[in-house]
């Protein structure tokens, strides 16, 4: 299947512009089937994995078919969690963003309600919730049904299994007008398939996007929660503690990797930035300095980064967080090859946890949180360096013509080998050497380290139980799609 710009799509300028300002150009195959079929207004049952692109699957056509002047919720959007919900509502806003007039509202339990209650007074559009707090206010009578056009199920599958069905089948029941259901669910149980042929139209079109086995490579994995406005002095931290020979960092505009290399270069590191709208003169220029180590810093957006073929990248720093879980695996994926090792480093603002957290459960892989390397942090990894660099030149050198030369010193100046050795350190240190940290400092990171095992060791029990607890547990009766579609012919 040709792959579909979203500048060629025909979608409202508006949410063409905030889109590609998010570092999306192209539709991926969920939103290339499902979004032409919404828009027509046909009912549809996409059976999708998480991240694969699915809020703006249903989010876009919600956009595009919502009007400002109507007064009155137009679209529901049921998710399982309060923090699905907090988060398919930042997205559909970021779609929003030059859509003045459209309002996106969350709505879930543990907010206070009459806040909810206000919000809803005015003129909202869209609105993101959970089952209970939805009907709740279905009950209320603040949430009004009447000009009601689209009603969307996230991860239905999910809201079954945590104990949704009935309040799931109250909420739809509760929806008199015209409209259309739109169903996403990562599987197909019986009772998925149930609500779909009580629901929905006969004719509902069925989309089924293949589950890639999305293999996240042998790489250290660290995330660190930062504030927007730290992110560019954490990165510099990381850089400097860490000290690779080359990194490659991602970002999801154009825009922020022209800023964000500018302000490296500013601050002395030898940075450069690769986009589309470089020229292939000056994109050949970027890539020949990476590849021959002029330039240590290689700062891309993922289409950018493709076929970028560089096997010296000891880390990849995530900027930001990638908006689909495959561009996180590519991007961690250029670094620790042809045997290296290497790390990727995330930066998480906020809510962006639960991407996080949607990357584990996916890529059946653990990224482990850390704290922001400090001042005394950066120094002591400069002192180490330095003492395991001589450490290495003692193990893997004959040393023993320097031998009576350092003997003859230390009986002349009256000195000791240890001495001697931190006068060395000193000198190699440099500026940095006024910076060396105290003997309290050691003692703190030796007490974090034993902290931190401690807590691993936790986490380990923690996650046998709850596999102990899961394997204990009967699995659902589910049935083949080729089995619904026999029954259902569509």
């Amino acid at each position: 299947m040709e792959t579909i710009r979203f500048e060629d799509s025909g979608l409202d300028e508006r949410i063409i512009r905030a889109v590609k300002e998010m570092g999306f150009e192209s539709m991926s195959p969920i939103q290339q089937q499902a979004i032409p079929a919404v828009l027509q207004g046909e009912d549809i049952i996409g059976q999708a994995q998480t991240g694969t692109g699915k809020t703006a699957a249903f989010g876009i056509p919600a956009l595009q078919m919502t009007s400002p002047d109507t007064k009155g919720v137009q679209c529901i959007v049921i998710c399982p969690t309060r923090e699905l919900a907090i988060q398919a509502a930042d997205e559909i806003r970021k779609y929003a963003k030059y859509m003045h007039g459209i309002k996106v509202l969350p709505i879930y339990g543990g907010q206070d309600i009459s806040r909810q209650i206000r919000s809803l007074a005015g003129n909202v559009q869209i609105v993101v919730g959970t089952p209970g707090r939805v009907m709740d206010h279905m009950r209320r009578h603040t949430l009004k049904l009447k000009n009601i056009k689209m009603m969307v199920l996230d991860e239905a599958d999910e809201m079954l299994n945590m104990g949704f069905r009935e309040d799931i089948e109250t909420i739809l029941e509760g929806v008199n007008t015209e409209h259309q259901t739109v169903l996403f669910s990562a599987t197909m149980p019986q009772a998925i398939l149930d609500i779909t042929s009580r629901y929905q139209k006969p004719n509902a079109k069925y989309i089924q996007i293949q589950k890639k086995e999305l293999t996240v490579p042998l790489v250290k994995q660290y995330y660190y929660e930062v504030k927007r406005e730290n992110k560019e002095g954490v990165t510099a931290r990381l850089l400097d503690y860490y000290n690779p020979r080359q990194t490659l960092i991602f970002c999801n505009t154009k825009k922020m990797v022209d800023e964000l290399a500018e302000k490296l270069k500013g601050r002395g590191y030898f940075a450069e930035g690769l986009h589309g709208d470089l020229s292939q003169a000056q994109r050949d220029k970027v890539m020949n300095g990476f590849r021959n180590g002029t330039t240590e810093i290689l700062i891309a957006t993922d289409v950018a980064a493709r076929g970028i073929d560089v096997d010296d990248v000891e880390a990849v720093i995530n900027y930001d967080v990638p908006q689909d879980i495959e561009y996180y695996v590519h991007r961690i994926g250029r670094t620790g090859r042809a045997g290296r090792s290497g790390r990727s480093f995330t930066l998480v603002v906020g809510r962006e946890i639960y991407k996080i957290r949607e990357i584990e459960r996916t890529c059946n892989t653990r990224i482990k949180a850390r704290r922001v390397p400090s001042g005394a942090d950066v120094t002591a990894a400069k002192s180490e360096k330095i003492l395991n660099d001589i450490l290495t030149v003692l193990k893997e050198q004959d040393l023993s013509k320097m031998l009576p030369i350092i003997e003859a010193k230390l009986n002349e100046e009256d000195c000791t080998a240890m001495e001697l050795c931190a006068a060395f350190l000193k000198q190699r240190m440099g500026e940095d050497a006024k910076d060396i940290p105290t003997e309290d400092y050691f003692a703190e990171r030796k007490r974090l380290k034993i902290e931190e095992r401690r807590n691993r060791r936790e986490r380990v029990d923690k996650y046998r139980n709850n596999r102990d607890s899961r394997r204990s547990k009967k699995p659902e009766n589910k049935i083949s799609m080729k089995e619904y579609s026999k029954r259902f012919k569509f």
